[in-house]
Order: C-alpha cells, then sequence, then structure tokens
C-alpha cells in the first residue's frame, strides 16, 4: 500500500486482517471491499464466465473467513489470500472435471444458441494472449500483472521459490514474444521502457 494512503489513516490490508481476527465487522468488510475486484480478476482470468468467478469469490470469501486464525500477524495478506484462492480455483477445476465424467452428453444441447452477453465478453484481450500458455505460467502472469503482487509474493501463494515463479514469467514471456507478430513486440516493448 502507498505510504500516502497509510499516513492518510486507510489502514494497511494487514492491520485490517488482524482487525478481522479480532472480530471486527468493519475490517472484514472493508477488506472484502479492496480485495474483492483483484481475485475476482484473477478467477475470471482463467474461466471467461462470470458466473463460475463469482461462486469461486464468493467460496474464497468463505474458505478465508474459517481460516481466518492461521493468517501470522506481520505477515503480508495478499501472498496467504492468494494461495487460498489459488486452492478455491484447483478445487473448482477438479468439481467441473468430476462433474462432466459423469455428464451424458446430449445431442439436443448442440443446437441451443452460444450464451450472449457480458460473459462471452468476460474474456479480455490479456486473457486472450495468455490462453496459450501452460496454466502455471498464466497463473503466474495473472498474479503479478493482474493482481498486483510481487515476486516474491507469488512465490509465497504458489508455495514455489522465487526462482521458480522467476523462471515461469521468463518462459511466459518468450513464448509470448514467439507467439505474437514481430510489430507488436517492439510496440509492447517501447510501451514498457518508458
Amino acid at each position: 500500500m502507498p505510504a500516502d494512503l497509510e499516513a492518510s489513516g486507510v489502514p494497511a490490508p494487514e492491520q485490517l486482517m488482524v482487525r478481522y481476527q479480532g472480530g471486527d465487522a468493519a475490517a472484514a468488510r472493508e477488506l472484502v471491499d479492496r480485495l474483492s475486484a483483484r481475485l475476482y480478476a484473477f478467477f475470471a482470468s482463467e474461466l471467461g464466465s462470470r458466473s463460475q468467478a463469482d461462486d469461486m469469490l464468493q467460496e474464497l470469501w468463505l474458505r478465508l473467513h474459517q481460516a481466518r486464525h492461521t493468517y501470522r500477524p506481520g505477515q503480508p495478506v495478499l501472498p496467504w489470500v492468494y494461495a487460498i484462492a489459488r486452492r478455491v480455483r484447483v478445487d473448482n477445476y477438479r468439481r467441473a472435471r468430476r462433474i462432466e465424467r459423469r455428464e451424458i452428453a446430449s445431442e439436443g444441447l448442440h443446437n441451443l444458441p452460444a450464451e450472449a452477453g457480458p460473459s462471452s465478453a468476460a474474456l479480455s484481450s490479456f486473457d486472450e494472449l495468455i490462453a496459450p500458455l501452460p496454466e502455471s505460467q498464466r497463473e503466474v502472469l495473472v498474479m503479478l500483472k493482474v493482481g498486483g503482487l510481487s515476486i516474491d509474493e507469488v512465490a509465497r501463494a504458489t508455495s514455489s521459490t522465487v526462482g521458480a515463479v522467476k523462471q515461469k514469467v521468463h518462459r511466459a514471456y518468450e513464448r509470448l514474444r514467439a507467439l505474437l507478430p514481430q510489430g507488436a513486440i517492439g510496440q509492447s516493448r517501447s510501451g514498457e521502457e518508458s
């Protein structure tokens, strides 16, 4: 959190979490308000489905509430929260695969029109760009670029080393460079360096 916000009396997420652990409902609401947009983007970046992302966000807050006693005061909150979010996403994926294996395909369902509206528009250009990457590389990029986490925080959230996270990021960037047209690389690099 920027120093000017802390100086203006806006508590850091770590302070809110400690207050939340102590039973402060206002701190819990503020934490939810402050982090939900980032976490929603984390879930939606993989799915492209608003309803699934909403469900996983709710599941995350339920699990976080149940596990709030495990947060260690003084430690950064975001890696702890993203570790729980990552577990929610993995569990959701596994649940969906189990259901998919048990469902019987129906020929009539193929003739239904595709869902229109915000669900199909939920995939941003960033999501489309990272779609061909392996899941572990997408996850790290989303945490860094969408979630705003540092390399250290991503390492904690994914139970990895800093070196492993850097390697995934490097490989993701290399793969993206190989996939992008040559003109797009120069444009994006000049925008990054300025």
